[in-house]
């Protein structure tokens, strides 16, 4: 019965806090404005937020969580490597010689370092592919079957290189799922052959499609693997190219005589055999100390010449994620600033209505109203203008999580939880705020307020 006549009560207090409002349109979506910008700039930042995990999380599948990335660094004119070479007026002379990245660091590496999972080797060519008179530009790269396992990548169709294949040098691929689209439309590659510059590959397996946006490649250095034909690794080294074997690089060929003067340096470019070496670990917690036991190792192994870089993918990724948690604070900073604003707003709008109600108070309380009676009703209203500031915010703010997408190409993800968790704080908003008003009105003496003009 009690728990009736409170709900009762309530009703009444609403419908008369819809009166008031609704008679006071521009001074209450004024009053609103506070929470409307708060709500909506929850939700956004939210959604960014959720957008952001997303990516991070999509780039940690793409790179690999447990690996370390060693690319060869070549020895360009403007390179500064100042440990490889001695100069010293016409006694100049090199210092150090170095034979690159190659397939036998690999093996050391696999064989020598127990915290290693597995090595996965590729060398790259930008090079072009043909099929029945069309031409694509494509990287070809040469990698072991363990590559796929290590880059996460799945085979949709078809079958991984054989022992037989890659031990044998066989002329077989396997494709990304744009090149297939490219080069036979609308039907499988599977089987078919494609001449990749000189060479004739059968293709045995396509690559499932992956999403990788040009920002994760840009951000960790990736390619876009659905453009890529992939070879085994010694059939590139057999039917392209191999480095090791060119006289170019042959180490006397770095400097050349001259009558006078000092010996001229002359830059050996990429003399590497391979082009990137992906290191798994066993346990995310022993990457940094194996990518410090391979830079010694690998250091040892090139004659004490730096001429190589070692990266851990997800520690970059956690950079990453750190500036973006930062930025979310930051939002949410200013999104508890536009609620406070609102909950201010809300409390001073009240105090005005309470000091031009007086008379009002003065006879609901001379007729029998109670202090909790008229604490009820200012609740009311200022709950009821914190829920329609919540209503609109909500909208503002789904349109503009859809705006910032569009506009700057981040990705905002909304969630239902971050609209029910804005929609309650601007409510508690609301009653907190209201509260002081409230009390405000109820202390009043009815034949004081009565007699208050």
């Amino acid at each position: 019965m009690v728990d009736k006549i409170f709900i009762e009560k309530l009703k009444a207090n609403f419908s008369e806090a819809y009166r008031v409002i609704i008679t006071n349109k521009v001074r209450t979506f004024l009053t609103a404005l506070g929470i409307i910008f708060g709500v909506a700039a929850v939700i956004a930042m939210l959604a960014i937020g959720n957008g952001a995990e997303k990516e991070i999380l999509a780039q940690l599948e793409l790179v690999g969580v447990n690996n370390v990335v060693i690319t060869p660094l070549p020895d360009n004119e403007d390179s500064n490597n100042s440990d490889e070479y001695e100069e010293d007026g016409e006694n100049s002379e090199p210092k150090r010689f170095s034979k690159g990245l190659d397939i036998l660091d690999a093996l050391s590496i696999q064989k020598n370092i127990p915290s290693v999972k597995l090595v996965s080797p590729e060398i790259i060519l930008d090079t072009y592919v043909i099929n029945n008179g069309k031409q694509n530009s494509v990287k070809l790269i040469g990698v072991s079957p363990l590559f796929f396992k290590a880059s996460n990548i799945n085979i949709e169709t078809g079958s991984n290189f054989s022992e037989y294949q890659t031990s044998n040098a066989l002329s077989v691929c396997i494709i990304g799922k744009k090149v297939e689209k490219k080069l036979f439309t609308g039907e499988s590659a599977l089987g078919k052959s494609i001449k990749v510059k000189n060479v004739w590959l059968q293709v045995v397996g396509i690559i499932e499609d992956k999403l990788i946006s040009e920002k994760a490649q840009e951000n960790l250095g990736i390619r876009d693997l659905n453009q890529d034909v992939y070879i085994p690794l010694k059939t590139f080294l057999v039917r392209y190219r191999d480095r090791k074997i060119i006289t170019d690089n042959i180490d006397i060929s770095n400097f050349e005589n001259q009558n006078t003067g000092p010996k001229k340096r002359i830059p050996r470019g990429n003399y590497h055999q391979i082009d990137k070496l992906t290191v798994q670990v066993n346990n995310t917690n022993e990457l940094q100390a194996t990518a410090d036991v391979l830079s010694r190792m690998i250091k040892r192994r090139h004659n004490d010449v730096l001429d190589f870089e070692i990266t851990i993918p997800i520690q970059l990724l956690k950079q990453q994620q750190k500036t973006k948690q930062i930025f979310n604070v930051v939002l949410s900073i200013i999104a508890g600033i536009s609620l406070l604003i609102g909950g201010i707003g809300i409390m001073n709008i009240m105090l005005a209505s309470v000091l031009e109600r007086t008379k009002e108070i003065g006879i609901i309380r001379a007729i029998g109203a109670t202090q909790e009676d008229v604490i009820l009703q200012f609740l009311s209203e200022s709950v009821l203008i914190s829920i329609g500031g919540g209503i609109i915010g909500i909208i503002v703010g789904i349109i503009g999580a859809y705006v910032i997408q569009f506009a700057t190409g981040i990705e905002t993800i909304l969630s239902i939880n971050s609209i029910i968790l804005s929609f309650f704080v601007a409510i508690i908003i609301g009653i907190v705020f209201g509260i002081a008003p409230a009390r405000a009105a109820a202390n009043k003496r009815p034949i004081e307020a009565i007699r208050d003009e």
